[in-house]
């Protein structure tokens, strides 16, 4: 496959550049541009510069407000609600996270949930930035239908994000990032457009029965992880974000690799905890027995490392993209 290798600085001007193009506010842009670069950068292309097309689709079809301005309203002495205005999903983490590190400085444990949004990202990243604040941080989120309860054959539930985070001494924070399906639904999309088959235990056709053809699982659901307690997972994670939060079910919400229908509108929603209010000074030490715990365990190790490895490799030589995606991108600049 051909691919074309970017600077990151490249990469972020060609980001920002295609979705200023489509009308979304310079800010905005560049708020989404450097989260797309980022996820990029950490072998997370999913949610990096693949992302870019249909962004800007939804930015000139109206699923997504590029002139929205989130704002914020207190929800008690702890608690942020963010208004996205549906518009990209990260200027308003921006917000919340500032709004977050105001209040846990003060309450010790604070909560930013976010409405009227859109695609989350990578989750990781919004629970890292938090956690090299010295905070432990989750994050959750709810995304389009794509997987179905155990037994039925519609897809309800979004593969629904669950991000955590904590920092370590002496090193980039520990960092967990799972969506709650057993692949991803643009793996399986990529397969399509291949020609490929996808591996046994991924999806479900339309009438609920397994699947190895791709398309078959397009039209059909994603399974979840560890079966009927990744469903139950998954579903908790709606009723955080749709109901708790006051974003649209994912049975509700329209899709991300389309244009067709309203704003998506979903939910989700951060907390974030300071060790030192709970674990008072034997927190890093604790961690630092975790760090020598695992490190005895060789060739185990922590997740993350790879993460690490990618961004010093990208700081150094760029990121590398599919020369046709490159062209695409190119073309909406």
């Amino acid at each position: 496959m051909s691919t074309v290798t970017l600077s990151l600085e490249e990469a972020h001007l060609l980001a920002m550049g295609a979705l200023v193009k489509a009308g979304v506010a310079p800010a905005s842009a560049a708020a989404t541009a450097s989260a797309l670069v980022a996820a990029e950068v950490d072998g997370q292309a999913g949610h990096g510069m693949s992302r870019v097309p249909s962004y800007t689709l939804h930015a000139r079809a109206g699923k997504v407000d590029g002139n929205a301005v989130p704002a914020a309203v207190t929800a008690g002495e702890a608690g942020v609600r963010i208004d996205a205005g549906h518009g990209f999903a990260y200027p308003a983490v921006d917000l919340a996270i500032e709004r977050l590190l105001t209040l846990v400085a003060r309450t010790g444990v604070a909560a930013a949930a976010i409405h009227r949004s859109h695609h989350f990202g990578q989750a990781g990243r919004h629970v890292e930035r938090l956690a090299e604040q010295g905070l432990v941080a989750f994050a959750f989120a709810n995304t389009p239908a794509a997987m179905a309860l155990p037994g039925g054959r519609r897809s309800l539930m979004g593969t629904n994000p669950i991000a955590f985070a904590a920092p370590l001494p002496g090193r980039a924070p520990l960092v967990i990032d799972m969506a709650l399906s057993v692949a991803a639904r643009g793996k399986i999309m990529a397969a399509s457009k291949a020609g490929k088959p996808i591996p046994e235990g991924w999806a479900l056709d339309a009438d609920g029965n397994p699947t190895t053809d791709a398309n078959a699982a397009l039209g059909g659901s994603l399974l979840p992880i560890g079966g009927a307690k990744g469903a139950a997972l998954a579903l908790m994670i709606e009723v955080i974000c749709a109901a708790l939060v006051g974003g649209n079910f994912g049975w509700n919400a329209s899709g991300f690799f389309d244009g067709h229908g309203g704003p998506p509108d979903l939910g989700q929603l951060l907390i974030v905890l300071d060790p030192a209010r709970f674990g008072g000074d034997g927190y890093a030490d604790q961690m630092a027995h975790l760090l020598l715990t695992v490190a005895g365990e060789a060739p185990a190790r922590l997740p993350g490392d790879r993460r690490l490895a990618l961004r010093r490799k990208a700081a150094a030589d760029g990121v590398t993209i599919p020369a046709a995606l490159h062209a695409e991108i190119l073309g909406l600049v």
